[in-house]
């Protein structure tokens, strides 16, 4: 690696968010690439002309004129896992190799975050904080998780993670996935049962907790629908940490101001930000959080360092991982 030469490396940051994800960068490629970090106000063509590699949070900064500044830049990476706010076709027409940071770095986060909101949903919590500030003790009764199923719509790593920890909460885990799961796999992050993916509608009666994994493109947008929200317990909730799209929000708050749903626990829009005065934050009953599951010190550091990785790679003209635009 100390043969290898040093790439000029610009890292986009997204305006607004913690400065945590851009010292993790600094920390994990400063050290042996000439880094520079994009400066929103200031013309983009001078500062993209001599790039050879792009770091962009989220995949949501990097702009097609971005592209157009930079005749050098071979590669970019993309700071997140989702890629359906990245215009991958015309990096893919340009030749521009595209990688992104995958599931496992920020499958803990996720599930923590899935079981916290799951756990804020069915304990009522905004209903016992309003009761506190009245003066109201002892309401409301809850239940609690122990016997509750949970279905996992997609197997991936951050539902794996959530499963782990549903089990461990004494909770039945049922799954869908694109690709089959052997028993070995199920008992090691404690499903009891996996089935394929277009199978989904025979598990929605059972379940308890719903829990959206998946990434959303063409075929999974609104996965959620009215129909299946329809098809799910009474009582039962939805919690979505992945893509707000994934859900058809105005079914899903139909839902539960009919009752038929117990509630929602909603990281993710299909709007962002979503409109203050949108139902989907002012539902009783639909707990709702900033998109801020992945955001964490340990999703920030383990994909700073994934790219920085990757930043070796290409370097070392070796073919970097977890490309995208092949996909």
């Amino acid at each position: 690696m100390d043969e290898q030469r040093s790439l000029k490396v610009l890292f986009l940051p997204q305006p607004g968010v913690d400065p945590t994800w851009q010292r993790e960068v600094v920390a994990a490629v400063d050290p042996r690439h000439d880094l520079r970090i994009y400066d929103h106000g200031a013309p983009l063509e001078s500062q993209f002309a001599d790039v050879e590699a792009v770091i962009d949070t989220g995949g949501s900064v990097g702009t097609k004129a971005m592209l157009d500044a930079a005749p050098n830049v071979r590669f970019w990476q993309i700071l997140g896992t989702g890629i359906d706010k990245f215009d991958m076709a015309y990096w893919r027409d340009r030749g521009i190799m595209v990688s992104n940071c995958p599931g496992p770095m920020s499958a803990i986060a996720l599930a923590e975050h899935a079981l916290l909101l799951t756990l804020m949903v069915i304990r009522r919590v905004p209903e016992s904080q309003a009761n506190l500030a009245r003066g109201v003790l002892y309401q409301p009764l809850t239940p609690e998780l122990p016997g509750k199923t949970l279905c996992l719509v997609g197997f991936g790593a951050s539902a794996r993670e959530f499963s782990i920890r549903a089990k461990a909460m004494g909770m039945k885990v049922i799954a869908t996935d694109l690709f089959p799961v052997d028993a070995p796999t199920m008992a090691k992050w404690g499903a009891d049962r996996v089935v394929a993916a277009d199978e989904l509608d025979s598990l929605l009666p059972e379940a308890d907790v719903v829990s959206l994994h998946l990434h959303l493109n063409a075929e999974t947008r609104h996965t959620l629908d009215a129909r299946r929200i329809a098809l799910m317990k009474e009582g039962s909730i939805v919690v979505n940490v992945a893509r707000g799209a994934l859900v058809d929000e105005d079914a899903l708050v139909a839902a539960v101001a009919s009752g038929h749903l117990g509630g929602g626990g909603i990281d993710v829009f299909s709007q962002e930000p979503p409109a203050r005065d949108s139902a989907i934050l002012n539902t009783p009953g639909i707990i709702t959080t900033p998109h801020t599951a992945g955001v964490t010190d340990g999703t920030a550091r383990r994909r700073a360092e994934g790219a920085a990785h990757n930043i070796e790679l290409i370097a070392a003209d070796l073919e970097p991982i977890d490309r995208v635009d092949r996909l």
